[in-house]
């Protein structure tokens, strides 16, 4: 299960948000409050794993044997 990091919104100028982390299933919907507080918060996106390009000295290039793109036809030429 993935564990996903929320922020509550700030209510007003200089509060500070607070972070939290919850495991969740994928199927499972973003909260929309806190279950501690009740405050509202956001899921916040944080980056991934991914592939990493190494040894390349080609900028979007990658390590994987015979690739040929994403696949998903966005034109990255990676």
């Amino acid at each position: 299960m993935p564990t996903y990091v929320y922020e509550t919104i700030p209510s007003g100028k200089g509060t500070t948000p607070r972070s939290f982390e919850l495991k969740q299933s994928m199927k499972d919907a973003a909260l929309t409050h806190d279950p501690e507080t009740g405050e509202p918060v956001r899921r916040v996106v944080s980056g991934g794993y991914g592939f990493v390009s190494a040894g390349s000295d080609t900028p979007g290039t990658t390590s994987r044997p015979g690739s040929q793109g994403c696949g998903s036809g966005c034109g990255c030429g990676v």
